[in-house]
């Protein structure tokens, strides 16, 4: 299975090590698994520990560095390559990790983003981290 891992569950598996999302990490990153994270994600990261959490960026340093070791780092389409389903996502800026997973033929994107969760958009499937580790 080809899992795409959100934001939310970056930053949460980045900060909180022994977290439920940290759990969905490993878990994803682990064979047979196949897991990927998109260059928007890596990029809204930044910000987030910019804005929010300035004095963790070396953790988010040190996370990136172990993550790039064990997912699949994916180009994000750009917004010239939109597709119908975007439509379905509320927030316009998680259009594009729709996109990258659409691209990149996921089974699944593990997200705590409800954006995502109420989409009602079944292929790819939308898990929490909570689910996806029951599975």
């Amino acid at each position: 299975m080809k899992y795409l891992i959100d934001t939310n569950i970056l930053i949460s598996a980045a900060l909180f090590p022994d977290s439920v999302p940290a759990q969905a990490f490993v878990k994803a990153v682990a064979p047979p698994g196949h897991a990927v994270v998109c260059d928007y994600s890596l990029d809204e990261m930044r910000r987030v520990f910019n804005k929010k959490f300035p004095h963790k960026l070396s953790v988010y340093e040190r996370f990136v560095a172990m993550m790039a070791l064990s997912v699949q780092i994916i180009s994000t389409p750009t917004d010239d390559e939109s597709v119908d389903a975007e439509k379905d996502i509320r927030d316009i800026k998680d259009r594009p990790i729709l996109r990258a997973a659409l691209a990149a033929s996921v089974d699944c994107i593990i997200t705590g983003d409800k954006d995502f969760l109420e989409s009602g958009i079944a292929v790819p499937e939308m898990l929490t981290a909570a689910v996806f580790l029951q599975r």
